[in-house]
């Protein structure tokens, strides 16, 4: 058997501390990636154009499986003016159990002038005992737009699995021209009165947070948005959702069971969002699967 290179042995004893960086440009039209920067264990798909060049699908690989504690994840992406881009994920996101180290992801975007990007990861899975903290900062330019989401789940609810221990924290912040846009922080901590408050969970494991920011929305788009079918609606006490104008933007809540109804919600508010900013309808990347 080969014994392992001291990289990838430090990399087992320490953590891994990937990064990514991808700048997009517009270039006659269509949307490329002009520099790829990648360390192990993060790693970007070739890029794919299912709408057409003007908006550039990527997928991000987490290629070790899982994130533990010791874990630094740094990503970078940059669009430049009128790039237009959909970044995802190939799986949802794992973040086991931790030994008493905590593990650490950042994210820090900049969008141009009239660029948009569509930041729509799959799920993430906190694991019971799980450490984890993510940070999420945008600039964003005059006339540019961001579209994302984030889909949590709290224990491996399959298995019966609760989130009776660890600590779980999210801190968003999109800016423009040094004012901020909006700002969002988070924090739970596993077996918590927070899980079981009405303030709080109430009892589910699924949280979900949709942010549109760059253009302000008309109350008749709110009033579209929260008429949409739902599983609020087909299944009434099954979860709770929100529907809230912003400035600039607009901002859904979901809080229920299930990261498949949390992400169809959000789909469709995101249909509903190209038709109306963009004119054009809303285009599934191929990696998921329902």
């Amino acid at each position: 058997m080969t014994e392992p290179s001291t990289k990838q042995a430090a990399n087992k004893i320490n953590g891994w501390h990937g990064k990514l960086n991808l700048v997009y440009a517009n270039r006659d039209g269509a949307t490329q990636i002009i520099h790829n920067q990648m360390q192990a264990p993060l790693k970007v798909q070739r890029p794919f154009y299912p709408e057409g060049k003007e908006v550039c699908h990527s997928v991000v690989l987490h290629t070790a499986g899982g994130v533990v504690g010791g874990d630094r994840l740094s990503s970078n992406f940059h669009l430049q003016a009128n790039a237009k881009a959909l970044i995802t994920t190939a799986a949802a996101a794992k973040i086991y159990r931790s030994s008493g180290q905590s593990a650490q992801q950042n994210i820090d975007i900049q969008v141009d002038s009239a660029a948009n990007l569509e930041l729509l990861p799959q799920e993430t899975i906190v694991f019971d005992g799980a450490i984890y903290r993510q940070n999420l900062r945008v600039e964003l330019a005059p006339q540019a737009s961001i579209l994302l989401w984030e889909i949590t789940r709290f224990g491996r609810s399959a298995r019966g699995e609760k989130f009776l221990s660890g600590e779980w924290r999210s801190h968003t912040e999109i800016w423009q021209q040094n004012s901020p846009l909006w700002i969002d922080r988070q924090w739970l901590q596993g077996g918590s009165e927070m899980l079981e408050s009405s303030h709080g969970l109430a009892g589910k494991p699924v949280v979900a947070t949709l942010a549109w920011v760059g253009e302000s929305v008309t109350t008749e788009l709110v009033g579209q948005v929260r008429a949409l079918p739902s599983e609020a609606t087909i299944y009434p006490g099954n979860c709770t959702i929100g529907v809230t104008r912003i400035p600039n933007g607009l901002l859904c809540r979901y809080r229920g069971s299930s990261t498949a109804a949390a992400r169809d919600w959000f789909v469709s508010i995101w249909h509903l969002l190209r038709l109306s900013f963009s004119e054009r309808p809303c285009c599934l990347p191929r990696v998921w699967v329902k």
